[in-house]
């Protein structure tokens, strides 16, 4: 570690606060000392005693700051992470640094139903510009949060209560692109303006008229004209020539139904994406969303045996047409994972994802799932750091976010992200649960915990898994096994590790292991959680379960190496949790 390195960990541990705060608290007492003593006729001895401790009492302190870390949650020891490593939920734009997130455009269509078709476009050229060496493009799931509100930027500040700048700082961006799109019958009208989001100024604005069988060479037009207004050099890949409009315009329809989150809306898109393969059958992103669309069906609404292997097939097919798919490799690898355990053969996936698309948010935030759960501590951050730059304003990053902290005893960052996911969206309305709950859980934080599940619960309608830990671990077991027999009775495919958590929780540890063998046959998808989930601790020592991890691809020790500073962290601070505390 070079001094500069150095004084910045110095910094970084707070080492400075302590000794200025020691120095000042020890000079105070030693002046006490100094004029009580002698009036008490205190030997002179102890007065030299008590300096000398103080003295001595220095460098011990500047030790221990370096060591531990006084937190809202308690006592922790230092998180030893290289500055490549240390992660800001929402790290601040670089001013250098060219950057855009393209906004969802309006419909303007005379029946206003063409919505589909509007996003679409707007996320074309969000890919396009993905491309484009030199410039930072804000994700569909972050740009896209500003879908619905008004399109003109100052409007969407007026509505937010914030200003420009903010807007900015959401999205990590200095630029904004927006729009309309009108279609009537085959003619297509697109307005596009860029924005420059720090003082509201428009840089370029233009309004293209069109034939839809020109719509591919529009979307070159209008990134090339954005490319100029930037000053940067392009290189975008021209649209292969055998795609046809009918086959497109299928294909915007199912991304449209894709990212959303009902049973009804994924298979609705399968549809879609079916219909332009059948105008183009060389059309492999509509491969790519076929996988996509079966990978969010499967767990929540299918069981992964019937799921994974149609993400397979597709992701496959996708691949031999072009092996370019950042997505479908991301897919493929997901498949790999689950359905053989080839955890090696996973990240060859994933890393060619991350190769072919840096500033794809599939391919960072899934391998960063793989090595945390892997134990690859500083890879899981470091990718989860690159995630939440290039997607800022998404709740599942977000909620990512807040669940990868909390497997490595982050709090403070583990809280900012997770009531970060519920400033992004209050309702929380999805099959998920949200992650901010188990980790109010795992601080002691009871009461909180069970209103956000009970919220959750009267939302989707489905009952959550994590209630029922909750109430296991505040000893109220009759609550705990009623709402575990709710959750087992709500859902449709039921995953055996979200049931051995309960069951772990309850001490019921030979339940916990059964409900682990049966996840392991129906290949749950969050299998490969559990060796570094707090939840399982009670387990690490049964044989039983090291032979499960290891079975799945895991190597046991080198994970739980990886939790080391979150169960020194529980064991310091578990006297103020009280008599709900459990050790995790």
């Amino acid at each position: 570690m070079n001094s500069r390195n150095f004084f910045a960990e110095l910094k970084r541990r707070k080492v400075y606060s302590v000794a200025v705060t020691y120095a000042v608290v020890g000079w105070l007492l030693i002046q006490v000392v100094t004029q009580v003593f002698p009036p008490f006729e205190i030997p002179n001895w102890a007065e030299r005693l008590v300096i000398l401790a103080i003295i001595i009492g220095f460098p011990v302190a500047l030790v221990l700051g370096w060591l531990f870390d006084f937190t809202r949650h308690g006592i922790i020891r230092t998180a030893d992470l290289s500055s490549d490593a240390r992660i800001e939920v929402s790290p601040p734009a670089d001013s250098r640094e060219k950057s855009i997130a393209v906004l969802p455009f309006n419909d303007l269509s005379p029946a206003k139903d063409h919505d589909y078709f509007s996003d679409g476009i707007a996320e074309e050229l969000l890919g396009a510009l993905a491309k484009v060496d030199g410039l930072r493009v804000a994700a569909r799931r972050s740009s896209f949060w500003f879908k619905d509100k008004e399109a003109e930027l100052n409007e969407i500040a007026s509505k937010l209560n914030v200003g420009l700048n903010e807007i900015a700082s959401k999205l990590n961006v200095g630029h904004v692109l927006e729009g309309s799109v009108r279609r009537d019958g085959n003619r297509v009208r697109v307005m596009a303006e860029l924005i420059d989001a720090c003082d509201g100024f428009t840089l370029w604005s233009e309004t293209y008229e069109r034939e839809m069988h020109g719509i591919f060479a529009l979307q070159d037009e209008i990134t090339r004209s954005i490319v100029d207004a930037l000053k940067l050099n392009l290189d975008i890949s021209p649209p292969p020539a055998s795609r046809s409009t009918e086959a497109y315009d299928a294909y915007l329809h199912g991304l449209f139904y894709s990212d959303k989150s009902t049973e009804d809306a994924l298979r609705r898109s399968l549809e879609f994406f079916e219909r332009a393969l059948e105008r183009d059958p060389k059309f492999s992103r509509a491969w790519t969303g076929i996988a996509k669309a079966w990978l969010w069906l499967a767990d929540a609404y299918l069981p992964p045996l019937e799921a994974y292997p149609k993400v397979r097939d597709a992701a496959v097919r996708a691949l031999q047409l072009n092996d370019e798919e950042a997505e479908a490799h991301v897919y493929l690898a997901e498949s790999k994972r689950i359905l053989d355990w080839d955890l090696d053969g996973a990240e060859a996936e994933f890393n060619r994802a991350v190769e072919i698309d840096p500033n794809s948010t599939p391919s960072n935030y899934f391998i960063a799932a793989l090595y945390a759960a892997r134990g690859d501590r500083d890879k899981a951050l470091a990718y989860l750091q690159r995630t939440s730059k290039i997607d800022p304003a998404s709740l599942w990053v977000s909620n990512f976010a807040c669940e990868l902290y909390r497997y490595f005893g982050l709090y403070d960052e583990a809280i900012a992200a997770g009531e970060r996911a519920l400033q992004l969206d209050p309702t929380f309305a999805h099959y998920g649960e949200p992650a901010l709950a188990a980790l109010y859980r795992e601080i002691g934080r009871f009461d909180d915990a069970i209103a956000l599940y009970k919220k959750a619960h009267d939302l989707t309608g489905r009952p959550g898994f994590g209630l029922a830990i909750t109430y296991a671990r505040m000893s109220r077991r009759k609550e705990a096994l009623e709402t575990l027999e709710g959750a087992i009775a709500g859902w449709g495919y039921r995953p055996g590790d979200a049931i051995a958590h309960v069951h772990v929780a309850l001490g019921a540890y030979d339940d916990a292991i059964r409900d682990l063998e049966r996840a392991c046959e129906q290949r749950s998808s969050s299998l490969h959680s559990v060796g570094i989930a707090p939840e399982f601790v009670p387990l690490r020592s049964d044989k039983r379960f090291l032979s499960i991890l290891k079975r799945i691809g895991i190597e046991p020790e080198k994970v739980f190496a990886a939790t080391a500073s979150r169960l020194l962290h529980n064991r310091v601070s578990s006297v103020a949790v009280g008599t709900h505390t459990v050790f995790v």
